[in-house]
């Protein structure tokens, strides 16, 4: 949100976590970090079936990175949904995350 440029080779411990219903715990599914562009792409996340997921970005990683000291949100947990209806036939989501020290905003961005 201050910058509008993108957080590449930061996010050292990006994490995708998947709910286990059955025994009530996360699990990770993948660790990556954003390529050039502030992004990981989908042939480094596992297809993802209907359920809840995590995405854990370590935004500390990124701020010492860039020099900024005083920040409100070190981690930053984006928690969602698939359902079988809401994946339709399409298996790709963007789910960006705007960030600045003080603030982030987060949305499911458009199907490609």
């Amino acid at each position: 949100l201050s910058s509008s440029s993108a957080a590449s080779d930061v996010y050292k411990r990006q994490t995708l976590e998947s709910l286990l219903k059955k025994e009530g715990t996360w699990a990770t599914l993948k660790e990556a970090i954003t390529n050039n562009d502030g992004r990981i792409t989908a042939s480094e996340f596992p297809t993802l079936e209907a359920g809840s997921y995590k995405l854990i970005f370590h935004t500390a990683d990124y701020f010492e990175k860039i020099g900024v000291k005083n920040y409100l949100y070190p981690i930053v947990i984006i928690h969602f949904d698939l359902s079988d209806k809401a994946l339709g036939s399409s298996t790709h989501y963007h789910i960006p995350l705007l960030l600045s020290p003080f603030g982030y905003s987060t949305y499911r961005g458009c199907l490609l």
